[in-house]
């Protein structure tokens, strides 16, 4: 069985990016109830990475841009933990020449430099 975490509707989860500057996002407009317990036995995404930044004490986030809404969610796991938070610092996207981001689930290699800069080698 799936467990997943409800949201408290209209709920404004706000955090300021060390890049992106202030970000807001409400719950149930933006994001709705989200998985925190896999049918197979695993904690999802957003569960993990909060529970090893809990463990780890960690205080500073960097990931990509495309994390903003998942940081929200996790906010909120932190929030029902009773948790410290880090600080966050989401990146542009490395894309590749035709502008599609760089990612081995996409077929990604590697970047190579070329005359206009970097490309990948796919």
């Amino acid at each position: 069985m799936n467990w997943r975490f409800q949201v408290p509707d209209g709920k404004a989860v706000a955090f300021n990016d060390g890049r992106c500057g202030p970000q807001s996002f409400v719950a149930g407009q933006d994001f709705g109830d989200f998985l925190v317990w896999r049918k197979d036995g695993l904690p999802s995404y957003e569960l993990a990475v909060v529970a090893d930044d809990i463990a780890m004490q960690i205080t500073e986030v960097v990931r990509g841009e495309d994390l903003l809404k998942s940081t929200a969610r996790q906010l909120l796991l932190f929030e029902a933990l009773a948790a410290e938070v880090p600080n966050y610092y989401h990146c542009e996207l490395v894309l590749d020449c035709q502008g599609r981001r760089l990612a081995k689930r996409d077929g990604s290699h590697r970047l190579v430099e070329d005359s206009t800069g970097f490309a990948t080698d796919q």
